[in-house]
């Protein structure tokens, strides 16, 4: 029998590397796309008409009901939300609706129409926010420091709560800073990567950076998606603690990336005021103990090699993007 899975957020990171790794083993993918956008389905090109799409949106209870009800998955992957940090200060409603409130009704949806359905949650480590202890782990009490944090400790809960009152298979994989070549601009590896391969090719000269000792566990978005696979594969459900256990700041980011194209990221950085966080998460660092024990969860890609891979991604894009550019100058 072919198992059926659908994904939430299929055309985000995660959620393409996931679709990927799903069609690989035989999964028929369902995705859940909003009826009211144009969807951007750049990291699923290559794969987009192996997927069966769904029209729904997730602050609507009746509409995921129906998604749930057409692909009758055997594996629901909630990875949609609201997932910019920063946005979630000037949008803090939206941030509740979209990143909390929505994974109830994701929830809902599935007791009412799939009970039998084993849930994933996509939780964060910026839950942990002013960390309690170091390094964090399934037990370390959670002390958010912006909305998009609260929000996912509500959404962490609430499918804790919903595993313990209905007896469904959720879980929730608590997600270190996980980063690939398909990762937003709008994030700070991605900007970093971005900005490197411009002023390489000098058609930017500088980059503007907030707080430059924030301390990151940095991983790549194509070994953490395998975890979550692995987590509804249990014979119970349970909570995982996702992440390398290995810390690097943001100006050791700028280091690997600069000198990887023979440039000394001190010649281009900018400290502005405007990319400092209100309330700053200082340091995340992920015990990842339980996964690789319980689940035989391993990595694959290292610190230096994310970076590398994210700059040479950019370097081809940008060279294209900029090829494109000057075709269209001479016409």
């Amino acid at each position: 029998m072919q198992k059926r899975a659908l994904v939430t957020g299929v055309t985000g990171q995660d959620g393409s590397y996931l679709a990927e790794f799903l069609l690989e083993k035989g999964y028929k993918v369902y995705g859940l796309r909003r009826r009211t956008s144009t969807p951007n389905y750049e990291n699923v090109e290559h794969i987009k008409d192996r997927i069966h799409w769904l029209s729904g949106d997730l602050t609507d209870l009746a509409s995921l009901i129906e998604a749930v009800k057409t692909s009758d998955p055997d594996e629901v992957y909630n990875l949609a939300a609201q997932s910019f940090v920063a946005a979630s200060w000037p949008q803090p409603l939206l941030t509740g609706q979209i990143t909390a409130l929505s994974v109830t009704n994701m929830l809902e949806a599935v007791r009412i129409m799939k009970p039998t359905a084993r849930f994933y949650q996509a939780s964060s480590s910026e839950m942990f926010g002013k960390v309690v202890e170091t390094p964090q782990k399934e037990t370390t009490p959670f002390y958010p420091r912006s909305p998009y944090g609260v929000a996912k400790v509500y959404g962490h809960w609430i499918t804790v709560n919903y595993r313990e009152s209905f007896n469904m298979f959720a879980c929730s994989g608590i997600l270190f800073n996980h980063e690939s070549p398909r990762r937003g601009l709008e994030f700070v590896t991605r900007k970093v990567t971005d900005a490197v391969a411009r002023i390489k090719l000098g058609i930017q000269s500088e980059l503007r950076m907030g707080n430059m000792d924030s301390l990151r566990d940095w991983g790549f978005a194509g070994d953490y998606i395998k975890a979550m696979w692995l987590m509804l594969q249990q014979e119970e459900a349970d909570d995982y603690v996702i992440s390398t256990g290995e810390m690097h700041t943001v100006r050791e980011l700028l280091e690997v990336a600069f000198s990887y194209v023979g440039l000394n990221y001190e010649d281009y950085v900018v400290i502005d005021p405007e990319f400092v966080r209100p309330a700053e998460v200082d340091l995340l660092l992920g015990d990842c103990t339980k996964a690789k024990e319980k689940l035989g969860w391993t990595l694959d890609v290292g610190f230096e090699q994310l970076i590398k891979m994210m700059v040479d991604e950019d370097m081809k894009r940008v060279k294209a993007e900029d090829r494109y550019n000057q075709l269209m100058l001479s016409h």
